[in-house]
C-alpha cells in the first residue's frame, strides 16, 4: 500500500514542478508581448509605481516579481514600490527580497497613505529595499513568523530579552526547538538585509524576537528607514542625490523630475489572487476529479470531461503556488481515492467513511502556514468530504438496487416466463417464447397448445416444465 502512495506523490509533485515552469514560461512570454507597449513616451525615464496592498502571498509575489521586470525592460530609473500590508505567505516575502536583491533597478519601498503599515513580511522588504521610505501616521514592525506570534506563550519583557546579536538563544520562555529555529533563521535574515542596507540590525532583531513595532517617526530617528515623505513628489524630491548599492556598485539617484508610471495589478494577479485561496484550490480539484470520473462512467459526454480537466490543472496550479506539506498532499489523494474506490467498488461505506476522514485530515495539513488569509476552513472542508461521502453511498445505492431489480433484456430475462407449447414428442418439441420459436425440452406428454414455464436457457434450447394454469393467449 505504501508503494503506490509513494509513487502517487512523487507523480503529483513533478507535475506541480511542471506547472509551476510553464506559469513562469507563461509570464515572460506576457511580458514580452506587453513591454514595448508600456514604454514611457518619448523615451524619457521614469519611474515605474507597483502597489503591494493587502496580504503578501503567490499573486502580490507574482506582481511584483514581473513589475520588476518590466522596469529592466523599460530601461526604469527607478521602481517605487508603494506598501500597505499586515504580512504573508514566508515564501512569497522571500521571493519578492530576491528578486529586488537581483534588480538593476534601485527599489524605493514607500509604506503609503496614511495609516498603512509595513508589519511583519512587509518589515522584511522595507529592510530589503534599497530606499526605504515611510508616510506619516504608518508603521512597520511586529515581524515574529506568525505560525509562532499566533502562539499562547508570552513574550519575554525587553529587560529579560537576549541582548541584540546574540545568535541562538529564543526570545520566548518555554520554546520548543522548533519554533527557536524559525525565529533564528528570522532574525539571521532581517540581520543580513540590515547589514546590507546599513540599517538598525540591531531594533530589527527585537522586531523578530519580541514583535516590536516603529511609528514612522521613530524608525527614522533610530534609522530604520531613510526618510518620510508626506506623498510621492515628497518622496521623489527627497530621494533626489542619494546614494545607494545596486549589485556590486554604487548609484546616485536622479528621482527628483522622474514621471511615476503606475503599474496596477493587472486580470493575471486578480486571478492568481482568487484562485490561490486553499479553499477554492481544493473545490476545484474535487469538480475536476468528479468531472473525469462522470466523464469515464459515460464516455462521450465530453462535457464534464474537459470541464474536469479544467478544473483539475487550474486546481493544481493553484496549489503549487502555496507552501505544501506532503503529509497533507498523501492523505488528500488518498482521501479522494478511496472515495471514488467506493462508487466502483461499494463497501458499505467503509472506504467512503475512511476516504471522508482522510480527506479532511489532509485539508487540515495541507497549507505549511498559519496565516489566516491562507488557512483552511473546516466546516467546507467537511462540506466537501460530506457531499462526496454523499455521492459515494448514492451511487452505491442505485448500484446494489440495479443489481437486484429483475434482468429485462437477454436470455436470462426468459426465465420464469409462462408460454405456450407449439408442438411436442416424447420429451422435446418447440414453443412460442418473445415472439419467436424456441426448441424446448422437458417432461414427457405435453401436448400442442398446453403452458409450461421457462426454467433454463440452455444455449438455444430452452428447458421446461408443465403448468397447471390456462394457456397463455397468443
Amino acid at each position: 500500500m505504501t508503494a503506490p502512495i509513494l509513487s502517487l506523490m512523487s507523480g503529483t509533485c513533478s507535475m506541480l514542478r511542471k506547472l509551476r515552469r510553464a506559469a513562469a514560461l507563461l509570464a515572460a512570454a506576457t511580458l514580452v508581448a506587453g513591454g514595448a507597449g508600456a514604454q514611457p513616451a518619448g523615451g524619457q525615464p521614469a519611474a515605474l509605481l507597483l502597489t503591494l496592498d493587502g496580504i503578501v502571498g503567490p499573486a502580490t509575489a507574482d506582481y511584483v516579481i514581473r513589475g520588476l521586470a518590466a522596469a529592466r525592460e523599460q530601461n526604469a530609473a527607478a521602481v517605487v514600490l508603494r506598501i500597505d500590508t499586515p504580512g504573508g505567505l514566508d515564501a512569497s516575502m522571500r521571493d519578492i527580497i530576491r528578486a529586488i536583491l537581483a534588480s538593476p533597478i534601485p527599489v524605493i519601498s514607500y509604506v503609503a497613505p496614511n495609516g498603512a503599515r509595513a508589519a511583519s513580511a512587509g518589515t522584511y522588504i522595507l529592510y530589503a529595499s534599497h530606499v526605504a521610505a515611510m508616510a506619516p501616521a504608518t508603521n512597520l514592525g511586529a515581524a515574529t513568523p506568525i505560525s509562532l506570534g499566533g502562539s499562547s506563550k508570552p513574550a519575554e519583557p525587553p529587560d529579560k530579552q537576549p541582548p541584540p546579536g546574540h545568535e541562538g538563544s529564543p526570545g520566548r520562555t518555554g520554546q520548543d526547538p522548533a519554533e527557536a529555529k524559525a525565529i533564528n533563521d528570522a532574525v539571521a535574515y532581517i540581520r543580513a538585509l540590515a547589514a546590507l542596507r546599513g540599517r538598525n540590525a540591531d531594533w530589527a532583531e527585537q522586531a523578530v524576537r519580541g514583535a516590536a513595532s516603529l511609528t514612522a517617526g521613530e524608525a527614522h530617528a533610530r534609522n530604520v528607514i531613510d526618510l518620510i515623505a508626506d506623498d510621492l513628489p515628497d518622496l521623489m524630491a527627497k530621494a533626489e542625490g542619494r546614494s545607494v548599492r545596486v549589485g556590486n556598485g554604487m548609484l546616485t539617484l536622479h528621482t527628483k523630475d522622474l514621471r511615476v508610471l503606475a503599474r496596477d495589478p493587472d486580470w493575471r494577479t486578480q486571478v492568481l489572487s482568487v484562485i490561490t485561496n486553499p479553499n477554492l484550490a481544493l473545490l476545484l480539484l474535487m469538480a475536476g476529479i468528479y468531472g473525469l470520473i462522470f466523464e469515464f462512467m459515460t464516455p462521450g459526454a465530453l462535457f464534464p470531461g474537459i470541464f474536469g480537466a479544467i478544473c483539475l490543472l487550474v486546481g493544481l496550479y493553484a496549489l503549487s503556488a502555496l507552501p505544501l506539506t506532503y503529509a497533507g498532499i498523501a492523505l488528500v489523494l488518498l482521501g479522494i481515492s478511496l472515495m471514488v474506490a467506493e462508487i466502483f467498488a461499494p463497501t458499505l461505506g467503509v472506504l467512503g467513511i475512511g476516504g471522508a476522514v482522510s480527506f479532511i485530515l489532509g485539508a487540515l495539513l495541507l497549507i505549511d502556514t498559519d496565516t489566516p488569509a491562507f488557512g483552511v476552513s473546516i466546516p467546507l472542508m467537511a462540506g466537501i468530504a460530506a457531499a462526496s461521502l454523499g455521492m459515494t453511498f448514492l451511487v452505491g445505492r442505485l448500484a446494489l438496487r440495479s443489481r437486484q431489480a429483475p434482468i429485462v433484456s437477454g436470455a436470462e430475462s426468459l426465465i420464469g416466463q409462462r408460454i405456450k407449447v407449439l408442438s411436442w414428442a416424447d420429451r422435446q418439441g418447440y414453443v412460442a417464447a418473445a415472439g419467436e420459436r424456441w426448441r424446448a425440452t422437458g417432461p414427457a406428454g405435453l401436448a400442442a397448445g398446453d403452458a409450461v414455464v421457462i426454467t433454463a436457457v440452455r444455449g438455444v434450447t430452452l428447458q421446461v416444465r408443465a403448468d397447471a394454469g390456462p394457456p397463455p393467449s397468443g
